[in-house]
């Protein structure tokens, strides 16, 4: 296998990613040299691609789609005990997604002619994982890996929105809009959770929990200003029993990170968060909505290596 390889997910940005594919590949080129590509044909398969590639000995792996694409990438860099197949492989971003989360923490550029120009110069960074024991949709307990972020509670119930609905209006109002729908309809959920199997905050009443490793999510909301993607830890975003004119008025301040500052909102740093419930309350992964409480959140600090600007 080469030593740089593309994992491309032409379904990405609506359909767009295909149709500028060959420009990316053209400029990528005057950056690397040669290179492998791969695309991506069905859901999940950008972790097998991902695990060949570095079981394989490539060396740069750059994934080319939106934060959808990324975690399924991470999840074939990463093996079940928390450590990395290929500690030598080096992960570069080029973002085509509708939601674009994670690049805005990693200060990694919108336009992919100047992401491409990373390959060749920027720097590299060691940057923490988030690792899941968490339910599946059949009730078994699996391990999965995320770069940004994992929530739960409404979050699930948008993405569930978000993934069934046309995004050819672009991330922002994507999210948005799901996010207006699904608060008209979700109830806030009873869970339990311990952080650092030391803190219990008890069972509590939740509109939404983000145990965050970088600071968006929601195409573009500023949960977690304070996070850093390589301090080994999780900023742990609680907020709880929100009502509905509560829920829609403070909307625009999660965008703005004016949220911490309201009653409800509580803010926690973790290396380990136990989350459980007796009621079915879903997860929001890196955009996606993989499962359910119960779920073990720990860290992987330095787990992965980063082009990022310099």
């Amino acid at each position: 296998m080469a030593k740089t390889v593309f994992v491309v997910n032409p379904n990405s940005a609506n359909g767009s990613t295909a149709r500028v594919w060959p420009d990316i590949a053209a400029a990528a080129k005057a950056h690397v040299g040669d290179f492998e590509v791969l695309f991506t044909k069905r859901m999940g398969h950008a972790t097998e691609l991902a695990r060949q590639a570095a079981e394989s000995g490539a060396e740069l792996l750059v994934s080319v789609g939106g934060d959808g694409t990324g975690n399924e990438i991470v999840n074939g860099l990463m093996r079940p005990d928390g450590a990395p197949v290929n500690p030598q492989l080096e992960l570069a971003i080029i973002c085509m997604g509708t939601g674009g989360d994670f690049r805005k923490t990693a200060g990694i550029p919108k336009e992919f002619a100047d992401a491409v120009k990373l390959l060749s110069g920027g720097q590299t960074k060691t940057i923490d994982v988030g690792r899941m024991e968490m339910t599946n949709p059949e009730g078994q307990t699996v391990i999965r890996y995320f770069l940004n972020i994992a929530s739960f509670g409404i979050g699930g119930d948008i993405d569930s929105r978000v993934n069934n609905s046309s995004k050819a209006l672009g991330g922002f109002i994507s999210f948005a809009w799901a996010s207006i729908t699904a608060m008209l309809m979700y109830k806030n959920q009873t869970v339990r959770i311990v952080l650092d199997d030391a803190h219990d905050l008890g069972e509590r009443k939740i509109f939404s929990v983000a145990v965050a490793n970088g600071q968006f999510f929601g195409g573009g909301m500023h949960v977690a200003p304070m996070a850093d993607l390589s301090d080994g830890i999780f900023e742990v975003i609680v907020m709880g029993d929100f009502k509905l004119h509560e829920t829609l008025g403070n909307m625009s301040k999660i965008y703005k990170a004016q949220h911490l500052a309201h009653p409800k909102v509580e803010h926690y740093r973790a290396r380990k968060v136990t989350a459980t419930s007796n009621e079915t309350v879903l997860l929001d992964v890196d955009g996606e909505q993989p499962g359910k409480l119960p779920t073990v959140f720990t860290i992987c600090p330095g787990a992965l290596k980063l082009r990022t600007p310099a």
